[in-house]
């Protein structure tokens, strides 16, 4: 795992794009905690789960690589964004109740990362990492997504991604793990919505600077086709794979 950065060149589009998790997880979340004082969101990008987390927890320490992902966040009195890798928090030893890590974990669970959390999480304290990969629409607009993710752009997925194909399962997580409930984001989009979604993946941008090439070309036409209206809206679901666990106590 490295500190490489996917987002940074396209962060306003990524703050723009892409969908936000379910308030109930978050609900569900400081639930777990002994403690709602401090949470460290860690990757937060442009602050979705920060903000989130900040309606539950006194304060929250929100981390990531990117200080062009870090501009695009909104100013929250209860949320510290501070731009650092995810192996170097600047948190206090045994200082925080839950550590989250929203879509990003795949990209640094490495053991650095995972002796960050266990110096300062409180005894007991709860880590919380989740992801989604892909969306759950139509079945022909299911087909067209899933022809392009495996075989357009499929070459130009980073090796860490594969982790999101798993839904994380087997990724190493060295806590006492404990279940979450099932919960699942969804969206009213219209086609451009989709698109403009599509459009942050991290291989499309790859395919795209490295073939000189624009792949969402040839998937906006074939998503043209089985859409119908480009402005009619339809729901777009992404069920979200957790892993939960605690520090020892």
């Amino acid at each position: 795992m490295s500190n490489t950065d996917h987002f940074s060149t396209f962060a306003a589009a990524y703050a723009k794009s892409r969908p936000s998790y379910p308030s109930e997880l978050f609900s569900w979340l400081a639930g777990q905690c002994g403690q709602n004082k401090l949470a460290w969101d860690c990757g937060t990008g442009n602050g979705q789960a920060a903000h989130e987390l900040a309606i539950h927890f006194d304060m929250v320490h929100a981390t990531d690589l990117s200080p062009q992902q870090i501009a695009q966040t909104t100013p929250n009195p209860r949320v510290h964004f501070l731009c650092a890798p995810a192996q170097v928090s600047g948190l206090e030893n045994e200082s925080c109740d839950l550590v989250t890590v929203a879509q990003a974990l795949h990209w640094f669970c490495d053991h650095q990362f995972y002796s960050e959390v266990d110096r300062v999480l409180k005894p007991g304290g709860v880590i919380a990492a989740w992801t989604y990969t892909l969306l759950d629409a139509e079945p022909s607009i299911n087909r067209v997504i899933k022809q392009f993710h495996d075989h357009t752009v499929g070459p130009w997925w980073p090796p860490e991604r594969k982790w999101v194909d798993l839904n994380y399962v087997g990724m190493p997580f060295p806590f006492e793990e404990f279940p979450a409930p099932l919960f699942i984001m969804a969206r009213e989009w219209t086609l451009e919505h989709l698109l403009d979604y599509v459009n942050t993946w991290s291989a499309v941008q790859r395919y795209r600077s490295q073939t000189g090439r624009d792949a969402m070309l040839a998937l906006r036409k074939q998503l043209e086709s089985v859409w119908g209206n480009p402005n009619m809206v339809k729901t777009i679901r992404w069920p979200l794979a957790i892993r939960c666990g605690k520090k020892k106590l």
